[in-house]
């Protein structure tokens, strides 16, 4: 296996034009705002589109899956309909995301047709999908697995194989699952493998499935300064209820708050909902219409708190994030910057902030450590209420029954909110992000006029359709 490059006057020229592409595809990443390449494109692109195995270690948010996908588009052949390059991700929700920015770098050519096969989606339509016939895939070892024993996908063509985030996917227990599929694609293939960190497994992985693989690594990022570290002092006992007192006393519209288990997940909701948080959890056990539900209710700012375990919250990209809380010391201090990460992104400031019992004191020694910096001490009796009203999140999720299968869009949902026909019609101002799924809507409105928004919805018509639409609480969670 080749060493990785650490060499600090080896660093690769960071124009795309610099690369082997396309005109079309040189002149649609302008179109898309792309730039320079980031730090692991710039590693990780001259070495993918050449043809060899590669082992790219970056953080999340890096880039790197244009650094895939860019790779993978210069090999596909748009006249013929085989899967010629398939993506592994640990979640659906990375899976969706992968999917469409594959989509945006794929205009440069026509009719590329990219398929998302993950669990919690009926295989009936997937299978219809593949039967028109597909360029790409994209999707979670399970599913992809499911497809493969029933013959309703085949990889005989398959010339290019990704592994995104495949630490995640061995945290996941994800390893036979990926070894099965890597043996039922062609032996001459290309292998991209990508990960935050580098685990036993992964090594174990290449030396398996991938051939004399390149390693590149891209140092996790400095902490900004942006990002405001404080840790906490607590007992094992109060814990969780210390989570309450930073709420109470910074108040950030956003916080994601991490714990180590599925347990702490659920026990911490329960009490911040008792003291009246909007909060929710996130954890691998949830159904594919739960984590839709909740996903879409922290990503539009209608619920004020995610709790979440790591695995979970892989691959989430949330903006306008005030706050991370570390409820467990995590025993990675990769894993300790890349949630506090999280926050402090687009020139905005952030708060990461941190409970540590005694057991945690060598955990933090690691952390300061990684981050070469001392971490920062504050005494619990500075936390005080900043203000006696609830923490109430600014937006409201109205959910719409009917989705992408319904060919429903944003737009049709903001249409019907901001005209005539049903009721008053809304200013563009008191309605937020509008996400669709396969088969819900999900638009966040104003607190103010969720009910009578919710009235309209019904009264109206959404793409010519009268549709049910329901205001989402609490009361679903509990």
């Amino acid at each position: 296996m080749t060493l990785k490059n650490t060499a600090p006057d080896a660093s690769p020229p960071t124009s795309f034009a610099n690369l082997a592409l396309s005109p079309a595809a040189l002149a649609n990443l302008q179109q898309l705002g792309y730039s320079d390449m980031t730090p692991i494109q710039a590693a990780s692109l001259p070495i993918a589109l050449a043809g060899n195995d590669l082992i790219a270690q970056a953080q999340t948010g890096s880039g790197k899956t244009a650094a895939f996908a860019l790779a993978l588009l210069a090999k596909l052949n748009p006249r013929w309909f085989a899967v010629q390059a398939m993506v592994l991700c640990p979640t659906r929700e990375l899976a969706d995301q992968v999917t469409v920015e594959i989509r945006r770098l794929a205009r440069a050519e026509e009719n590329i047709k990219v398929v998302t096969l993950c669990g919690g989606i009926a295989l009936r339509g997937q299978r219809a999908s593949l039967e028109h016939g597909a360029h790409i895939v994209v999707g979670t070892p399970g599913r992809i697995m499911d497809h493969l024993e029933r013959g309703y996908l085949t990889l005989e063509g398959l010339n290019t194989l990704v592994l995104d985030e495949a630490d995640r996917m061995l945290d996941m227990g994800f390893f036979d699952d990926i070894a099965k599929v890597a043996k039922q694609c062609p032996a001459n293939r290309q292998t991209l493998l990508f990960s935050a960190t580098y685990p036993e497994g992964i090594e174990k992985l290449a030396k398996q499935f991938m051939r004399d693989p390149q390693r590149v690594e891209v140092a996790p990022p400095k902490t900004d300064s942006l990002i405001e570290q404080r840790f906490y002092e607590v007992t094992q006992p109060n814990r969780l209820h210390t989570v309450g007192q930073l709420l109470r006393h910074f108040r950030p519209v956003s916080t994601l708050a991490f714990c180590n288990t599925k347990q702490q997940c659920k026990d911490l909701v329960t009490l911040l909902q008792a003291e009246g948080f909007y909060a929710l959890a996130l954890y691998g056990e949830l159904e594919q219409r739960e984590r839709d539900q909740v996903l879409a209710q922290f990503a539009n700012r209608s619920c004020s708190v995610l709790v979440a375990t790591d695995v979970a919250s892989r691959g989430l990209d949330i903006n306008q994030l005030e706050a991370v809380i570390n409820v467990d010391i995590t025993p990675d201090p990769e894993v300790h910057v890349h949630r506090i990460g999280r926050t402090g992104r687009a020139g905005a400031t952030g708060l990461a902030l941190s409970l540590a019992i005694m057991n945690d004191m060598g955990r933090i020694g690691k952390i300061e450590q990684y981050q070469n910096q001392p971490s920062k001490w504050y005494p619990l009796d500075t936390l005080v209420p900043a203000s006696d009203a609830p923490l109430l999140p600014p937006m409201v999720t109205i959910q719409i029954l009917g989705g992408r299968k319904e060919k429903i869009r944003p737009g049709d949902v903001l249409g019907a909110l901001t005209s005539e026909e049903g009721g008053p019609a809304y200013a563009r101002e008191q309605i937020g992000k509008i996400q669709v799924t396969e088969f819900s809507t999900f638009v966040a409105v104003t607190r103010d006029v969720a009910k009578q928004a919710c009235a309209k919805l019904n009264a109206g018509k959404v793409k010519g359709k009268s549709v049910r639409a329901r205001v989402m609480s609490l009361a679903d969670y509990t």
